[in-house]
């Protein structure tokens, strides 16, 4: 896995230690600012009528809070809180036993949620509505369908691709926000704060550049810093400094730019493979060797968001920007 230290999916080691770097209120919670002074009122808002929140949609590429941002929102009501996936709910009678298990004004948080089964989806619009759910009693003919009231809950739904969801099921959502990929001074911040719960000495220059090398995304700030503290603890002195983190992060592949081994080869696959494109999605999934999604959902939107790539009706192209990171002439005759 350690080619894929890079990757915003989430690795064992990540669970291992995110509970305790993740943080427990909105007033610990770094960046967001938009979707954390919303949540901020509509929380308080709720807390002051003694209400549910009403439900919350958190979309946005993986690794940037938004489970973390569920818990803290369960913290800040003073509830508890029901994790589970769109993927790990296969049958309807499922669903109906986690919401019929909640308590008053608790949080369900769906991670996923866009791959929920439609048949578990369709409990959840009178859940989210009118706080019942329709259960069937019988077979055939003598089949009768009795509703069951349920305690006021909120739920929260996450997902990277909010296109996905159903219409009926996004329009039930109140409250609705983006999270954004975080600046290299909120990342730097982050990195600081979690060196500080790991128990790690950095300077400002070290965290500096590995907030630089992160790619907008807390969750591999995290990652990089956990290795370079190894790299760190090994070969120097424990602390890390600019030098420390440089050094470490050039032994990982990790470039200047936050790039690793397969965003290179991607870079490259396009150029020289394909002169610079347009290449289809699928096309450049079978020679990178990588899942299409992975490469659509991980991959792309940091490149995109930089400038190396752009995504055409013919397909993807490389920008002048990838040549000059990789060392490559660009000599395309036009720029269509």
């Amino acid at each position: 896995m350690e080619r894929k230290i890079i990757t915003t999916s989430e690795l064992p080691e990540d669970m291992v230690s995110d509970n305790k770097l993740r943080p427990k209120y909105l007033k610990d919670y770094i960046g967001q600012n938009k979707a954390k002074d919303s949540l901020k009122i509509y929380i308080e808002a709720a807390k002051m009528r003694g209400e549910a929140l009403d439900h919350v949609l958190l979309y946005g590429p993986p690794g940037l809070g938004k489970t973390t941002l569920a818990g803290i929102v369960a913290n800040e009501l003073g509830v508890n809180i029901k994790i589970t996936s769109g993927p790990a709910i296969e049958k309807p009678g499922e669903m109906a036993a986690i919401l019929n298990n909640l308590a008053e004004n608790d949080v369900l948080f769906v991670d996923e949620i866009h791959r929920l089964n439609r048949q578990v989806e369709e409990v959840l619009y009178p859940a989210m509505e009118d706080f019942a759910i329709d259960i069937m009693i019988g077979k055939g003919a003598t089949a009768r369908s009795i509703r069951l009231d349920l305690p006021k809950f909120t739920l929260i739904g996450a997902t990277t691709r909010v296109g996905m969801l159903t219409a009926p099921l996004r329009d039930r959502f109140g409250v609705i926000n983006r999270l954004e990929f975080y600046t290299e001074k909120e990342l730097t911040d982050i990195v600081l704060r979690s060196a500080k719960v790991l128990d790690t000495s950095i300077d400002e220059d070290g965290a500096s550049l590995i907030a630089r090398r992160s790619r907008g995304t807390p969750r591999l700030a995290n990652r990089l810093l956990k290795r370079v503290r190894d790299f760190a603890q090994v070969k120097y002195d424990g602390t890390i400094n600019g030098t420390v983190a440089r050094e470490s992060l050039n032994t990982l592949e990790v470039d200047k730019m936050g790039l690793d081994e397969i965003d290179r080869k991607l870079l490259s696959l396009l150029i020289v493979q394909f002169g610079g494109g347009p290449v289809g999605l699928n096309t450049l999934s079978a020679a990178l060797g990588e899942d299409a999604g992975t490469i659509e959902d991980v991959y792309e939107p940091y490149l995109l968001m930089n400038g190396f790539i752009s995504r055409t009706s013919s397909g993807r192209v490389a920008m002048p920007l990838a040549y000059e990171h990789l060392g490559i002439e660009y000599s395309k005759k036009d720029d269509e």
